[in-house]
């Protein structure tokens, strides 16, 4: 029996795995969502929305550049498990569907909480569960834990 219920939109989100070194990270970046933002207090991935026309590498850079006033370097994709390397940040029930394409990167700047943030917190592999991440990014931090030097 065919599926009653309407198709749902797809969001493109994308995300930066800030790291300390490009080929053995012992810190990984984590910004704290702003009092003015939804999930105000949880901590994040710093990245955002894809715009129209937008490549997903353009999108990153322009996000955490208006986010952190920094040069982004992606080095490389971390690959999701959803179809085409995405990682789900959609919630149960959601007519909209989240996904986020995740770079490994570092920065040309130190960073800075510009836009949507209201903390910045480098963390080592001992303390990356110790703030509280939003839930869709929790795969992506066990994935990027399994990288990281002690």
């Amino acid at each position: 029996m065919p599926d009653a219920r309407p198709p749902r939109s797809v969001v493109d989100v994308v995300g930066a795995a800030i790291v300390d070194h490009r080929f053995r990270p012992r810190r990984l970046l984590a910004a704290k969502r702003a009092v003015t933002e939804r999930h105000a207090g949880r901590w994040e991935l710093p990245g955002g929305k894809v715009d129209p026309g937008e490549s997903l590498r353009d999108a990153l850079v322009r996000e955490i550049r208006e986010e952190l006033g920094t040069l982004v370097l992606p080095t490389e994709r971390l690959i999701g498990p959803l179809h085409g390397g995405w990682w789900s940040l959609t919630e149960p029930g959601a007519q909209v569907q989240y996904r986020m394409a995740v770079w490994l990167a570092t920065v040309t700047h130190p960073p800075r909480a510009v836009e949507g943030h209201d903390e910045l917190r480098w963390l080592t592999r001992s303390e990356l569960f110790s703030v509280h991440w939003l839930e869709g990014d929790l795969p992506v931090i066990t994935a990027i834990s399994a990288r990281m030097a002690d």
